[in-house]
């Protein structure tokens, strides 16, 4: 079963490869959707996946690549969309 997350990611989450970590990290898994920056900083990422795939996600996004420093993660669940591929939105 799919399911469907938009996760806000805040902290030093810009200028760190966070968006092309994210899309490696989500292909890697199978997971669809985008990540994109925010205006106020943050991180914002639409993501479909299974829930094992998706947990797996989220406890990365909780850390993120290695120059950046989470703060939190705000999670809303969503409606399945059917994604065909994980895109780097600008």
């Amino acid at each position: 079963m799919k399911i469907n997350k938009q996760i806000k990611v805040s902290g030093r989450v810009q200028g760190v490869f966070f968006r092309k970590s994210t899309q490696q990290k989500a292909l890697e898994l199978g997971i669809k959707g985008w990540v994109k920056n925010e205006p106020d900083g943050s991180v914002l990422v639409e993501m479909e996946g299974n829930l094992s795939a998706m947990m797996e996600m989220e406890e990365w996004l909780k850390h993120g690549p290695p120059l950046a420093k989470v703060d939190f993660l705000e999670i809303t669940d969503g409606e399945v969309l059917n994604h065909a591929d994980f895109l780097i939105v600008r």
